[in-house]
């Protein structure tokens, strides 16, 4: 049988969702798949889209690959636009040629609404739309000062976000009455309105254009119905948005008196070969200009074409939970209280900022809709006792109010239904995640990672971890969060008593706090915990006990039984003298060499006795320890930066070096890695490392909790344009906290996800200080600074601890005459088995 041809116009968000649901199923082995995008770059993630002006690059916005397409045995076509489709003879046609179909995705998606205002062609009147727009954007703000949005909307308010970030007076027009007319009502408009203009936006509402002409002092000015004006050197419109519908009228598809393509509960239009999904769609008289109905249409679409006779779009919850501009808003069900018979409740604190509203049926009993304002904390109970249609309590009100006033505890996990939404995004219900910790998925990040919960708008990660949480105790999964059977304590508990109560020994944590002797998972947490908070050697009497055999011995074991030597070399750079010695040594004792991805050189082969002897030839050319075998800082990789490259800004070298040297040493739950790129070009690959650091024309751009090994994951942009002393007392603060709250063996990556709050929790920790402990983290990581030592120096300069390295007390000979080797590529390794004769 042969396969029919699938075409899918438009490669969007919604389109790419589509595709990676199509794949899913067994219909994607009927289908010819061809996919067709006007823009040239794949798919990305238009929610975040302001934060490419945060110095986020395509790549950290795409949702896709070439690779994933081609694995897929999809044909993509980029910037191949479609002209026309044939419904006759069921082709579509574009500049390069004709592609016949026998199934049609229409994901056009929507183009900017730019309101008929004389003067709106002027070539610093731009959209906000694509990445495309953005760079435009960017284009026309570089060295003036005004930029004004006109919409008060939510990409509006996205937009004037963005306009800020570019160091601009940013000034919103919006013509209704408030802002975010569609989701607010009047007072927390007004709200909305007053905390924005506190940090520097100015609003103007009930404005409406008249035309768009040149300006005096700036380059543009508006021409209000009231007579009034404002001059501005860009425009950006983001009045809304229209769908995208041109192909479908000029193929004769049917289409909504106000636009958007007509499509059934199966997503079909009224061509039974050719459907439409997301917000070129037009269902019951909606156009959904959300995200997360875009996906619920394309899982129907993917069901549909696996010829699931049930799966249908009945329609989806527009709720939103913002942050937009710093200032959190939220808006769920019938916010407006349209609903015949309804009541509302309301909550405004004006001393504290906060406006709350709930909406609820004639009856009392359920929530229909709620508005909030300046704090979303109730934002996840309210959704889930509007969505699950939950009784309300007796007296509904204290679900608004705050606690010190009476309010109610947030809606417990135990509370919901299986059939709970989580994450509307994905479409993940409270029973797919029970479905994937039953499956094996034992943590936040694993969660996440399999159902996909929390990796669209980021809004129900609050919710996400609670039900998390709660279900992995229900299996006796976390119920205890004890290090281990002898310290009824958790990593961070740990720490704790050891920095307040001065601890300096394992003996004595356990003698106060706990029972037996220890084991392998408490020695070793307690070890890094008293260096982290000390900084004594680790060789010292009281804490060898403590060690795994790496740090015992200050050196990774091979399989073979000998050990490596990795001297640090700061940021890549090294001279030629210090390249000689290593030559000279690794030639000494027939070592093998390599060159690692961290940027320094890695010396194979050593026996126990060799390792003081070959440290001191070391130490004496100027080589300090590099820490590959402790959970500690291993390196800061680097790029030749703006001392060499010509696309460099800054001496990103010099940065590197400047950071390696600052944190050698710094003990850690697990590993870290640094790497400071000199450009946007990102030659270092900052953004996989737990610390990157990446160069712009104004300082660095700062990236956290990235990683590569099993589970790669780029880092978060985390703050933006820092000078040199920014930087530093950010990154001591990332890192101090890290150290203090994460678990045993914990990835910063994992670590960060499984933080209540995730990445706005750091940043409000870090860069706001909400916490007040700024200046004592920076304190601590000063300390240790302060008291680095270098432990193999220490370790070679004092006679009791070299003793710890004699392989034959009783002989003199140093190598072991059961090791065997063999050459390679001029250089000796290890005999495998495979290659030992048998005896």
């Amino acid at each position: 049988m042969s396969k029919k041809n699938l075409i899918v116009i438009g490669n969007g968000m919604v389109g790419h969702h589509f595709l990676e649901k199509l794949v899913d199923t067994p219909a994607v082995t009927d289908f010819n798949i061809t996919v067709f995008g006007e823009e040239k770059l794949l798919a990305y993630d238009r929610v975040h889209l302001s934060e490419y002006f945060s110095g986020s690059t395509h790549s950290d916005l795409a949702m896709g690959t070439a690779e994933w397409y081609a694995e897929h045995q999809i044909d993509l076509h980029l910037d191949e636009g479609v002209t026309d489709i044939d419904r006759e003879r069921q082709v579509v046609k574009t500049p390069r040629g004709e592609y016949p179909y026998d199934e049609l995705v229409l994901a056009t998606g929507s183009y900017p609404f730019v309101p008929p205002i004389k003067g709106n062609d002027n070539p610093h009147c731009l959209v906000y739309r694509t990445l495309e727009d953005l760079d435009d954007i960017r284009a026309s703000a570089k060295g003036v000062k005004t930029g004004v949005v006109v919409g008060g909307g939510l990409l509006g308010l996205e937009a004037a976000n963005a306009l800020k970030s570019l160091g601009l007076e940013a000034h919103v027009v919006e013509f209704a009455p408030r802002l975010m007319p569609v989701q607010l009502d009047r007072d927390g408009g007004a709200l909305l309105k007053h905390k924005i203009e506190e940090i520097g936006v100015q609003v103007h509402t009930e404005k409406a254009t008249t035309e768009i002409v040149d300006g005096d002092s700036a380059r543009l000015r508006m021409n209000f119905s009231d007579e009034s004006h404002l001059e501005t050197d860009l425009i950006v419109f983001s009045a809304g948005i229209r769908p995208q519908d041109t192909l479908a009228r000029s193929c004769g598809l049917d289409i909504g008196e106000r636009g958007g393509i007509i499509i059934n509960d199966q997503c079909t239009t009224s061509d039974p070969h050719i459907h439409a999904i997301g917000e070129c769609a037009l269902w019951s008289e909606k156009i959904f200009g959300l995200v997360a109905p875009g996906y619920t249409m394309a899982r129907t679409m993917a069901s549909v074409l696996n010829g699931d006779q049930e799966a249908a779009f009945t329609g989806a919850d527009m709720s939103t939970k913002l942050k937009l501009l710093g200032v959190d808003v939220g808006s769920i069900g019938d916010a407006h209280g349209q609903t015949p018979g309804a009541k509302s409740i309301r909550f405004n604190d004006e001393q504290a900022g906060h406006y709350r509203r709930m909406v609820i049926s004639e009856d009392g009993k359920k929530l229909l809709g709620a508005i909030l304002v300046g704090d979303n904390g109730p934002y996840d109970t309210l959704l889930q006792y509007a969505l699950n249609e939950i009784d309300l309590p007796e007296s509904p009100e204290t679900l608004i109010l705050p606690e010190s006033e009476g309010g109610a505890p947030a809606l417990g996990p135990d509370a919901l239904p299986e059939t709970a939404s989580i994450c509307s995004c994905h479409n993940v219900t409270k029973g797919d995640i029970c479905g994937a910790i039953d499956a094996g998925c034992a943590d936040l990040g694993a969660v996440k990672s399999e159902t996909k919960a929390s990796t669209g708008c980021g809004g129900c990660a609050a919710l996400l971890k609670t039900v998390v949480d709660s279900e992995l105790e229900k299996r006796g999964v976390e119920v205890s969060k004890d290090i281990c059977e002898h310290f009824p304590y958790s990593r961070q508990e740990l720490f704790h008593l050891v920095k307040v109560s001065g601890i300096r020994t394992f003996q004595t944590l356990i003698r106060d706090h706990g029972k037996g002797h220890g084991c392998d998972i408490c020695k070793p947490a307690v070890a890094s915990i008293l260096a982290t908070c000390w900084n004594e050697h680790v060789l010292a009497t009281d804490h060898v006990p403590l060690q795994d055999t790496n740090d015992t011995f200050m050196a990774n074991m091979q399989k073979n039984g000998t050990y490596s030597i990795v001297p640090r070399v700061p940021g890549g750079e090294i001279t030629p003298d210090k390249l000689i010695v290593l030559g000279q040594v690794a030639k000494e004792y027939n070592l093998y060499t390599k060159i690692t991805g961290g940027q320094r050189i890695d010396l194979f082969g050593a026996t126990l006795s060799e390792l003081p002897e070959i440290w001191e030839k070391l130490i004496a050319a100027g080589f300090e320890t590099g820490h590959a075998y402790g959970k500690a800082l291993r390196t800061v990789k680097s790029c030749v930066g703006s001392t060499w490259c010509r696309y460099g800004v800054q001496d990103s070298v010099g940065m590197a070096i400047h950071l390696e040297d600052r944190y050698k040493g710094l003990r850690a739950p697990h590993k870290i890695k640094f790497a400071v790129s000199g450009c946007t070009r990102e030659c270092a690959e900052a953004q996989s490392k737990d610390i990157g650091v990446i160069a712009t024309e104004n300082g660095w751009n700062l990236y956290v909790c990235g990683n590569g090994g099993m589970r790669p994951r780029h880092g978060d942009l985390f703050a933006t344009d820092l000078s040199d002393e920014e930087l530093v007392s950010t990154i001591d603060r990332v890192l101090m906290f890290y150290v203090r709250t994460a678990d045993r063996l914990q990835r910063t990556s994992v670590w960060m996800e499984n933080l209540e709050g995730g990445l706005d929790y750091l940043k409000q920790v870090v860069l706001e200080d909400s916490l007040g402990i700024g200046a004592e983290l920076e304190e601590h990581m000063e300390s240790l600074v302060g008291t680095y030592q270098c432990e193999w120096k220490t370790a070679v300069e004092d006679p009791e601890k070299r003793k710890r390295f004699r392989e034959f007390v009783n002989a003199p000979e140093k190598k072991d005459p059961v090791q065997q080797w063999t050459m390679e590529r001029d250089q000796k390794r290890p005999v495998l088995e495979s290659e030992v004769e048998p005896a």
